[in-house]
């Protein structure tokens, strides 16, 4: 990965958290009172996500990454658990009854 792709990643997930950022500040507690921002405004910063979302996937793909790459700890147990193919089927009957 190159330092140019390093830093338009850093940039994308800076912008991507400022905006978000903003709208939960902006964003009023209760439903009843009205939002300060636009509608047209709302728009523009949901296009504005849409477009650093999909520049961080390209820039994921070109590298080899997912997108949706989460930190792990390595004594963390995995969410999935493989099961092979063979082990699939009925129920053993219990031999006691």
């Amino acid at each position: 990965m190159s330092d140019e792709t390093i830093k338009e990643r850093e940039i994308m997930m800076v912008m991507r958290k400022l905006l978000t950022t903003i709208v939960r500040e902006v964003t009023p507690e209760h439903k009843s009172l009205k939002h300060p921002l636009s509608d047209q405004t709302i728009q523009d910063i949901r296009a504005c996500l849409g477009l650093i979302t999909a520049r961080e996937k390209e820039l994921a793909d070109a590298d080899g990454r997912t997108a949706q790459e989460r930190p792990y700890y390595v004594d963390e147990p995995p969410a999935t658990k493989v099961v092979p193919i063979s082990n699939i089927g009925k129920a053993k009957k219990n031999e006691d009854e």
